[in-house]
């Protein structure tokens, strides 16, 4: 049990699998800093895999998941992995971005992804789980999270490593340094 998931060997191999494409292709296709490589496990995989930590059902997946700027599927190809019966959506308005998640998508055979090239403001679908890592500020995607979640649903923005912030309307959550070698805050809101 890692951060609330509980991952079989298929999963822990799809992840170094995507770790690895990460690596091979997506860094050199300029979707991650030529710097990330030596930190794709901490920096990437396993803190998108924090992300389920604002889920408060362990034992019942979200249905369905939108990942806001998703890029080359930062967070949500990890959590795609971890939640097979969550059926999962990368959104970004970058088609050289979502072209390499396609890929990944691809050759991870996820068969629960969608990767979908869009402005966010032009997204109508709600979504019971949603996530943002380093897209825009928190406030300015409340608008946004109260529009697409489902009642009931969650958002969670991560993740702050440089300092504690309190965003109105938000939980924090503090994942502390040993977890993934920094202390990491996250923004929870839920949904009415």
């Amino acid at each position: 049990m890692w951060a609330g998931l509980s991952l079989n060997a298929r999963q822990l191999s799809l992840l170094t699998d995507l770790a690895d494409w990460l690596i091979e292709e997506a860094i050199p296709a300029g979707g991650l800093g030529p710097a990330e490589a030596d930190v794709i496990y901490p920096r990437h995989v396993a803190d998108s895999l924090l992300f389920a930590s604002g889920w408060d059902d362990a034992a019942r997946p979200p249905a369905s998941l939108l990942d806001i700027g998703a890029g080359v599927g930062l967070p949500g190809l990890p959590l795609a992995i971890a939640w097979p019966s969550c059926q999962v959506l990368l959104l970004d308005r970058s088609s050289r971005r979502t072209d390499l998640a396609r890929r990944a998508v691809r050759l991870l055979g996820l068969a629960n992804v969608e990767v979908v090239t869009a402005q966010l403001r032009e997204w109508r679908s709600p979504s019971e789980f949603i996530v943002c890592r380093a897209v825009r500020s928190p406030a300015t995607l409340e608008r946004d999270f109260v529009r697409l979640l489902t009642a009931g649903g969650v958002a969670v923005v991560g993740g702050s490593t440089r300092r504690r912030i309190a965003v109105p309307g938000y939980r924090l959550q503090e994942v502390p340094a040993n977890v993934i070698g920094n202390r990491v805050w996250l923004l929870i809101m839920r949904g009415t």
